[in-house]
């Protein structure tokens, strides 16, 4: 099997060339799965992303909607998605295109770095205000579809959202997180509309907090795992409140 895992996502700094996007997601995709399609391996598990499909969410995500990526990273993804799917699968072989959402797991890098900071320092949550629902993906959850897929092989060839079977508010993720470490979490519901300014000026200065971190941190981004739990034939093992306690677990070491 070649489970095709390499790829670039991430330019915290901003420095990155939009082509190398293209390099890295699609072009390096093609290689490989023209390659997979050569060869004597059975069975070919690209990781894609939900970005590939949609960078705000309106209700639940699902694999039948219709993809509009914005960002180089996600139309990159999408590419290789589409030249995937163009392609005749040979008798005897199995394809799976995987679009997780956010994964965490140890060894976690991102927004969950930065608020178990806040509340391992007993400082205040200030976005209690913001109403949102999000989906998650334990690493746990994600290697388990992963398994089933190299082991049954009456799961069907395709595209499958991978996140875990609940969906939780941020408010809800900064309490596990206070129980997680034996704090009582600070929850502040100050005003959107001075939270969204001084997100502004983040925009131009160095600060914690800009429009791009306070959208991720507060928006609505619900992913169905439906057709995966269904093709797997039982729930995924790890529920997002045990997933997130393990990755912050692992922030104490």
């Amino acid at each position: 099997a070649i489970i095709h895992l390499a790829g670039k996502a991430h330019d915290l700094k901003k420095v990155s060339n939009p082509q190398d996007y293209y390099e890295a997601n699609f072009e390096l995709t093609k290689k490989l799965f023209d390659v997979f399609l050569a060869s004597e391996s059975t069975v070919f598990i690209f990781m894609s992303t939900v970005k590939a499909v949609a960078d705000d969410v309106k209700g639940i995500l699902s694999e039948d909607e219709i993809p509009k990526p914005k960002t180089h990273y996600g139309i990159a993804k999408h590419q290789a998605e589409e030249y995937i799917l163009s392609k005749e699968i040979p008798s005897g072989k199995r394809v799976y295109i995987l679009r997780p959402c956010m994964i965490h797991g140890p060894g976690n890098k991102g927004n969950l770095n930065l608020l178990y900071q806040l509340v391992s320092k007993g400082l205040p949550w200030p976005l209690g205000a913001f109403e949102n629902e999000r989906s998650f993906l334990s690493i746990e959850n994600l290697c388990y579809v992963i398994q089933k897929l190299l082991e049954n092989e009456a799961i069907h060839s395709g595209v499958y959202n991978v996140a875990d079977d609940e969906a939780l508010s941020t408010n809800e993720l900064i309490k596990i997180l206070g129980e997680s470490i034996g704090r009582t979490a600070k929850i502040v519901k100050l005003s959107p509309k001075v939270i969204r300014s001084i997100a502004k000026i983040g925009d131009f200065m160095p600060m914690l907090l800009n429009s791009e971190r306070l959208q991720k941190l507060t928006e609505s981004y619900v992913v169905s795992n439906q057709k995966i739990v269904q093709a797997i034939g039982k729930p995924l093992p790890t529920s997002s409140e045990q997933g997130l306690r393990l990755t912050f677990k692992s922030f104490r070491k």
